[in-house]
């Protein structure tokens, strides 16, 4: 492994996730520092580089600092263009961004807001018709994803091999496994999504990366 920089992050935290298992995947190393919330961000130190006091942040060897959790991931993955991650043609690597925008945006973000509204009871004015919107957004994504997949010869998003999208989708679908599908939902409505989180996270380079998958048996509900 190839040592590359640091960062500051959570490995509960999916951008954290998805930017160590790049890594991973292009056999580099990033030092992932110790942290604590409220307390390492708000430090002089953190913020003189850091100035939005935001994880994950990282600085690499020669002192290059970047945030945002798909800024990072894109950049690891450029730093090895053999691995893969990014695409070989220009038409992989639309299809990667297509993926990635699509996985945060039309499931991540809306699962978690039904983590932290239904599940955590964190969300100031979270109700039922909030709660609905979320889960509509979802199962139309999610829809459209297990056709997709189902006609995916390799089970991935865009070849044979996984890919920054796929890494970013597998974030993803373990928050919905959280939250939105219970153990029917990810059985028989959704088989081809969950069999790609399967095929991704079971990946023995980034297995210990994602860890226990947190599944629950039964969907949240807003109550």
């Amino acid at each position: 492994m190839t040592p590359i920089g640091k960062m500051y992050g959570n490995v509960a935290q999916p951008q954290t996730k998805v930017i160590l298992s790049v890594a991973a995947l292009s056999k580099l190393e990033i030092e992932l520092l110790s942290f604590e919330y409220g307390v390492t961000n708000k430090s002089p130190e953190f913020t003189q580089k850091f100035p939005l006091a935001k994880i994950p942040a990282f600085e690499s060897i020669d002192g290059f600092k970047l945030t945002e959790g798909a800024a990072i991931a894109r950049y690891v993955s450029s730093l090895v263009p053999d691995a893969g991650l990014l695409g070989r043609t220009a038409e992989e690597s639309a299809l990667v961004d297509q993926w990635v925008h699509f996985a945060e945006f039309e499931i991540h973000m809306d699962a978690s807001m039904i983590y932290a509204g239904a599940g955590l009871k964190l969300l100031p004015g979270y109700n039922s018709d909030l709660h609905k919107w979320h889960e509509e957004r979802i199962l139309r994504s999610l829809r459209f994803l297990d056709d997709y997949l189902e006609k995916s010869p390799s089970g991935l998003l865009v070849n044979d091999s996984i890919m920054l999208a796929d890494i970013f989708l597998a974030v993803a679908i373990q928050r919905i496994g959280q939250t939105t599908c219970g153990a029917a939902e990810r059985e028989q409505i959704y088989p081809h999504v969950f069999a790609h989180y399967a095929k991704v996270t079971s990946d023995a380079r980034i297995k210990d990366v994602f860890g226990e998958s947190g599944f629950i048996e039964k969907r949240l509900v807003y109550n």
